[in-house]
């Protein structure tokens, strides 16, 4: 199972990235994250990382998920690299780029799994069900929390132009 999940974000990369791999931050500005912890760190966006959030199928009816993975933020690519180690999903790896489009960034979050170690459904449960009805569901709104964040603070902290001398000045 392959998935991926795109957003054009009105922001540059390295802001998308900071905000996207400081994930101890996100439940304050991802409503559908329950919780996010290191169990354990070793630099910034790098570690053992429990997350949990809830999968909204619309008014009150949600459904909680929840796994662990270890992470690796690299702000040379940009890139925030994922391979879950517990929990359904135990065997995913996920990659979330960053590719600067002028003023604009393009945020892909790709999953790759061969699906759950069920004998004969593993695979078509990943394929039909948890990859679409979960995976890419969670994701389409993390990005657009993300870029939400990440517009906000752009907006307030405008990049400054250098000041060119006037006409006739030196």
């Amino acid at each position: 199972m392959r998935t991926v999940d795109e957003q054009v974000m009105r922001a540059p990369a390295a802001l998308c990235f900071q905000i996207a791999a400081d994930v101890e931050r996100w439940p304050e500005i991802l409503p559908h994250y329950r919780w996010v912890r290191f169990q354990e760190k070793t630099g910034f966006g790098r570690g053992r990382v429990e997350m949990a959030a809830w999968r909204d199928f619309g008014g009150p009816a949600r459904w909680p998920t929840w796994w662990v993975s270890d992470m690796r933020a690299e702000a040379d690519e940009p890139a925030v690299h994922y391979r879950h180690v517990d929990g359904i999903t135990r065997g995913m790896d996920v990659v979330w780029e960053f590719h600067p489009q002028g003023d604009a960034t393009l945020v892909r979050i790709v999953h790759e799994w061969t699906g759950p170690g069920w004998p004969l459904l593993g695979a078509l449960a990943a394929g039909v069900v948890i990859g679409p009805g979960f995976i890419s569901a969670i994701a389409r709104r993390t990005l657009a929390g993300v870029a939400a964040e990440a517009e906000r603070r752009a907006a307030a902290n405008p990049p400054t132009a250098p000041s060119l001398p006037l006409q006739g000045e030196p």
